[in-house]
């Protein structure tokens, strides 16, 4: 890390808030930063410092590990209709659930 006059600042464990290691794992993620890019521009001393937050805070799977964080298309397209058939799923049984409801609302009344 840099301070006002460009001098390296060496940081010590505790200046590492939760939201520090959340803004740094979300550009890890999201690949506006390499890992060793990050460790130098934010001054982490420890090679397995973002990792571990990675794996702690983010979107971590340990099938890829650390690999490509980014998903290509077609894997985005298979989330995205993952996460239909769960919300289509959910819909049909809300919908059943207030079905219920009302009948028994009119046996009630």
């Amino acid at each position: 890390m840099e301070n006002k006059e460009g001098q390296y600042v060496k940081r010590t464990q505790k200046d590492y808030t939760l939201a520090f290691k959340l803004q740094v794992v979300s550009e890890v993620e999201n690949g506006e930063i390499g890992l060793k890019a990050a460790q130098r521009k934010y001054g982490i001393q420890g090679d397995r410092t973002i990792r571990t937050w990675i794996e702690k805070h983010g979107q971590y799977d340990k099938s890829y590990k650390l690999r490509s964080m980014k998903k290509s298309p077609e894997q985005e397209l298979m989330a995205l209709r993952q996460q239909l058939k769960l919300l289509e799923k959910k819909n049909r049984r809300l919908e059943k659930e207030l079905n219920q409801a009302d009948k028994k609302a009119l046996f009630l009344i």
